[in-house]
């Protein structure tokens, strides 16, 4: 079947609206993982998305409804309990290795197919049905909606967190309502690559749009389109490549646009200053040539 053919198909269709919707969703909050050091939030969140689904799957028959809810509680306890930014990773740990071994547990109550589960773990994109599609249109219009009410205190309270606690900045409730954010993206983006490989549209993109700017917002900007690249990208890849997931080609997409940035990052960013990548004065250096 050629790509045209598939891009007729509701399925194909859904699909790329939900990668789409995610990739957003991701590039907008990519960049403040990386400025508050959080990768290991997002990995900590994402997997245990597994344990809400199984907890979802045996007391709703809703995998997805469920790992929204236990992602909220890890936010929250993630929040509680790492309020100390050297206490956050050690925190996540055990709460990491808490939950996973109580959604092993849950899941082994759970009678029925228990591949909704499991597609939380690894990404099924091309079984987003319509339901399912419009719950990623609301997370992605909601956390679109918070990222851009708390976009300039929370970038201050990520960049220079003392000065902030003495300008009055609340803080800690930012850093908190944060992670109910990060728990609601990193939810949906499951649904596209899975939890195991969440960190691919989190954190990948967000990291090469930093090697590239210096601003903010052409960071916001630069993450969002590297997101969307790697997303809807991957899944075009999947259509003329059936016997390779699209999770695969998203994370090699988001992964080589990164290495490119970084290779290229130096010379962009000394190009803007006119400096050139030794540190020497690039204008300078055009006239004794």
């Amino acid at each position: 079947m050629s790509l045209t053919q598939y891009l007729g198909l509701p399925f194909a269709q859904h699909a790329l609206l939900a990668a789409a919707l995610v990739a957003v969703a991701c590039g907008l909050i990519g960049p403040f993982v990386i400025t508050r050091g959080m990768a290991f939030a997002v990995h900590g969140t994402s997997e245990l998305a597994f344990t809400g689904a199984a907890a979802g799957l045996l007391l709703a028959n809703n995998a997805i409804a469920g790992a929204l809810v236990g992602a909220v509680v890890v936010g929250g306890l993630i929040g509680a309990m790492g309020v100390r930014e050297r206490e956050r990773d050690s925190s996540i740990g055990v709460i990491l290795a808490a939950g996973m071994g109580l959604g092993v547990l849950l899941l082994s109550f759970y009678h029925g197919f228990a591949t909704e589960a499991t597609n939380i773990l690894f990404g099924d994109i091309f079984g987003v049905s319509g339901g399912q599609l419009l719950l990623l249109g609301v997370i992605a219009v909601g956390v679109t909606v918070a990222m851009t009410a708390l976009y300039r205190p929370l970038l201050f309270a990520s960049v220079d967190p003392e000065v902030a606690v003495a300008r009055g900045v609340p803080v800690r409730l930012l850093g908190i309502v944060f992670l109910f954010i990060l728990a609601f993206t990193v939810t949906e983006a499951a649904q596209v690559v899975g939890t195991l490989l969440v960190l691919s549209l989190a954190i990948t993109p967000a990291a090469a749009a930093h090697r590239l700017a210096d601003s903010p917002l052409v960071v916001a900007a630069l993450a969002v389109v590297f997101a969307l690249i790697s997303a809807d990208g991957g899944l075009l890849a999947s259509f003329e490549s059936s016997s390779v997931k699209p999770s695969v080609f998203v994370v090699a997409i988001s992964f080589a646009i990164y290495l490119v940035a970084r290779v290229a990052g130096p010379w962009v960013k000394s190009s803007r200053r006119g400096v050139a990548p030794d540190g020497g004065d690039t204008a300078a250096g055009e006239v004794t040539a």
